[in-house]
């Protein structure tokens, strides 16, 4: 399911592009079916920015040309998977601790196309998937005492193969939370987060999204299909 849903992506691909590379597992199988499309010369002359270390070492294995973030003015297409997509096309990201090198490259992307399966769909946002904010070290705790106040429950979230917090690509820790009811009005709460002392940044990604490419399952067959933005 996610496999078809990788390819389809790349069909998106055009010479010449400056592409976005996305981080999390369907992303991983799109940067390995562009690999396949740049060695057989189907693809030419790509430029690949990474969005976290993970899709940057795998780029690097595979031997997709890559260009620095800062060194770009622009990006064509910036590809991604997403932890939760509503109606509206806004997003939760983060699950894998990269949504700020995510959300630097999708505002710098000309077009930003969303690879899920079809459990990431949902009608409200953060009912179940929790929000990740990204907080200074010496902040988590103040910054977990605001969102409180703002009826959130927040996790310090923990490495789990080693002791300890995880770490982020940027050094810092991952606060997860929980809205009651959910996130009704995201771009709001997503301005009032990050304005927080201690807040690097958080996994809304707000009218950003393009398009959308879902797979999921129907008669044990995997198959593709792009939903409409509600509004």
């Amino acid at each position: 399911m996610k496999q078809i849903v990788a390819d389809a992506a790349i069909k998106e691909v055009e010479d010449g592009m400056i592409l976005g590379l996305g981080s999390g597992s369907t992303a991983a199988l799109m940067i390995k079916s562009l690999a396949e499309q740049i060695r057989s010369g189907k693809l030419k002359n790509i430029k690949g920015v990474p969005t976290s270390f993970q899709s940057e070492v795998l780029a690097l294995e595979l031997n997709i040309p890559l260009i620095d973030l800062a060194s770009v003015p622009y990006i064509d297409l910036a590809i991604d998977g997403a932890d939760e997509v509503d109606p509206d096309f806004q997003l939760i990201k983060g699950g894998g601790a990269c949504h700020v090198r995510e959300k630097l490259v999708a505002s710098k992307a000309n077009k930003l196309l969303i690879v899920i399966d079809e459990s990431k769909l949902v009608q409200n946002l953060n009912q179940v998937f929790p929000l990740p904010v990204e907080v200074m070290p010496s902040a988590w705790k103040q910054v977990k005492d605001i969102i409180s106040e703002m009826s959130g429950v927040s996790n310090l979230r923990m490495a789990t193969k080693k002791a300890g917090p995880v770490v982020t690509d940027q050094g810092n820790l991952i606060l997860d939370v929980l809205f009651d009811a959910g996130i009704k009005d995201p771009k709001d709460l997503e301005m009032r987060i990050n304005n927080i002392p201690g807040v690097l940044e958080n996994g809304l990604f707000v009218d950003l999204v393009d398009k959308v490419l879902v797979g999921r399952i129907e008669d044990d067959v995997p198959v593709l299909f792009s939903p409409s933005r509600k509004s």
